[in-house]
């Protein structure tokens, strides 16, 4: 089971990838990257996608997580209470995409990939299965 190191190394081979690092979206610190950060600081990029993580896990995003039955999962965690109630979330602009997977862990789950891929060359359907499952395999501490 690869450990944070070598999921970044792994997402930096997709097609198009920019930079990526491993995000704890409760303090908003790195806890490693690899690769270009948009606008050249990796830190404030992180600090700003987390942002973003926070926003998607304790805002409106919530009444888009429901189950089948249209209820919300209500708190932080999704069904089960471990795993948050967003997968993934998507951000374009002109020439970029920027992918933020959330990482399921046995523990409180407040960690996420960032992947930031070139708009004219990554392939972000790819990318998206890549990192789900990068990010399953992901092993932290």
């Amino acid at each position: 089971m690869p450990g944070i190191d070598e999921s970044l190394l792994e997402a930096m081979r997709l097609p198009g990838a920019r930079g990526a690092s491993v995000v704890d979206w409760i303090s908003g610190l790195a806890l490693g990257a690899v690769g270009d950060a948009p606008g050249g600081d990796a830190e404030a990029t992180a600090a700003e996608t987390a942002e973003l993580a926070r926003l998607a896990t304790e805002s409106g995003v919530l009444a888009l997580a429901g189950d089948d039955s249209g209820e919300t999962t209500g708190g932080l965690g999704g069904p089960s209470g471990k795993e948050p109630p967003v997968q993934d979330l998507i951000i374009t602009n002109a020439d970029s995409y920027h992918l933020l997977r959330f990482v399921t862990t046995t523990f409180d789950s407040t960690v996420f990939v960032h992947l930031w891929l070139s708009r004219e060359e990554g392939n972000l359907a790819l990318a998206r299965i890549r990192l789900a499952e990068m990010a399953d395999r992901l092993v932290l501490g």
